[in-house]
């Protein structure tokens, strides 16, 4: 855990420019979760310098967006942002909110780089209220191109923390698997394949 933290941690002032190469892709990604969020109160966990809270934070009630780095939070944290949304240090695995609390999860692009992503789920199940929607994209590195799979060799040299190499049939099943219906899924031609998802509870 504490390696991953370092990682983030040193490259969280770079981070903005590094996703910068795809605004498109989640540009159409704000498209897919401003409707589900609408009115909602969410919580969105690894959310680095903040990209995906501060474009969606207008059409939900209240954002409490969380990062295991603190450097990754204090970047967040520039600029203005809305009142709405709120910024701390937390750790995926072990929420301080109680059971039920939220009526949407967003965990972005962060599964597959923890080494437990099943215990993060069960987590956010918890926290998650039962007729609650997680929204979690993620990259999934098996069906990388080969310009993306020499992006990830390095990437991989400079300490970028990949656990889990998923396809995009691998990554639904493994939601499947931990207790999750998936209701809406499309792949978006990012730098790397990114599977986004919408799931309710189920029982597995």
């Amino acid at each position: 855990m504490r390696a991953r933290k370092n990682f983030w941690d040193r490259n969280a002032g770079l981070y903005d420019c590094f996703m910068r190469k795809d605004r498109i892709v989640y540009e159409k990604m704000y498209e897919l979760i401003c409707p589900v969020v609408k009115d909602k109160t969410v919580l969105e966990l690894a959310t680095g310098t903040g990209l995906i809270a501060k474009h969606i934070v207008k059409a939900t009630a209240h954002i409490e967006a969380t990062d295991a780095s603190p450097e990754m939070i204090t970047e967040a944290k520039r600029g203005n942002y809305s009142a709405k949304l709120h910024f701390s240090v937390q750790d995926m695995f072990s929420l301080p909110y109680s059971s039920k609390s939220f009526d949407v999860v967003i965990v972005s692009n962060a599964l597959h780089i923890v080494p437990q992503p099943e215990k993060s789920l069960r987590e956010i199940k918890r926290v998650l209220k039962d007729d609650g929607v997680l929204i979690a994209p993620t990259f999934t590195h098996a069906e990388n191109s080969f310009p993306g799979k020499v992006k990830a060799f390095f990437m991989k040299l400079a300490g970028f923390p990949l656990h889990s190499k998923w396809t995009n049939e691998e990554y639904l099943s493994f939601l499947h698997q931990n207790g999750w219906a998936v209701r809406n899924s499309v792949v978006l031609k990012a730098s790397f394949p990114l599977t986004y998802t919408e799931c309710v509870k189920s029982e597995v």
